[in-house]
């Protein structure tokens, strides 16, 4: 068994519906987060033209492929699960509304400022759901938090 699947866990069998190797599966979520990053600048750079519609939808694609592709390494069901345990839920519902209201505004409303924030909040948000799988990671940082502003992580 490799270092990535006693890490990760093997996926449930009924899961793992396309019998990927462990390579294959790093593979296919290094592309999913590259190309959402890069989604992600793509609307970044919207943000400076002015285009608030643009930036609204690529920046969030480029999460949502992002987050895509850790279905790789788990397994679709498994990472629903997964994403809705304990730990996890406030981030993940953090994460899900920020993507929605992200839409709404940007979209919809077209409103660019709150669209921004909504961004920002969605990025906070994901890497908020991407430290609660490394080990300690999130005491980490609120223990920087907690030493850079002598308050305590309300988090």
């Amino acid at each position: 068994m490799s270092f990535m699947s006693r890490m990760m866990g093997e996926p449930d069998e009924e899961d793992n519906m396309c019998n990927l190797s462990w390579e294959n599966r790093i593979y296919g979520c290094g592309a999913c987060f590259v190309i959402g990053v890069a989604l992600s600048l793509f609307g970044t750079i919207e943000l400076w033209l002015g285009q608030w519609a643009a930036f609204g939808f690529l920046y969030t694609l480029g999460t949502v492929t992002a987050l895509a592709g850790t279905m790789f390494l788990r397994g679709p069901k498994s990472q629903v699960q997964k994403m809705f345990d304990g730990d996890r839920i406030c981030a993940t519902v953090t994460l899900i509304a920020s993507i929605i209201a992200t839409i709404l505004v940007a979209i919809i409303l077209k409103w660019g400022w709150l669209a921004m924030l909504c961004c920002i909040i969605q990025f906070l948000a994901f890497a908020w759901y991407t430290l609660s799988y490394i080990p300690y990671a999130r005491s980490a940082v609120k223990s920087c938090f907690s030493g850079a502003t002598g308050m305590d992580c309300p988090c």
